[in-house]
């Protein structure tokens, strides 16, 4: 296992129409490092975003897609996706207020 501090464990905020709609129910998804669990990704939500609470984290690994270009055959990287689901009384996260 690596050695992940919690500034290393979220990448990037996924935005799609899908995440955008769950955003109303005080849900948020982002790109996290792939050896994060849980825990992990809770704490650098809380140390990151100030006056969040989690109430709980639903992870998917998502394996590389196979690609080809003439006969070479290779995969992209394969990525970790976190859900945050914040407590009622917990702030919003701002980097999604100007969306």
């Amino acid at each position: 296992m690596a050695n992940i501090q919690y500034y290393d464990v979220i990448q990037k905020p996924v935005i799609t129409e899908k995440s955008m709609n769950a955003m109303s129910d005080k849900k948020y998804t982002f790109l996290v490092h792939t050896e994060a669990n849980k825990s992990q990704i809770k704490e650098a939500v809380e140390k990151m975003f100030p006056g969040t609470k989690v109430e709980k984290v639903n992870t998917m690994n998502l394996d590389g897609k196979s690609k080809r270009r003439g006969m070479t055959v290779g995969k992209t990287a394969k990525t970790k996706k976190a859900i945050v689901q914040l407590t009622e009384d917990s702030k919003e996260i701002e980097v999604f207020a100007g969306l």
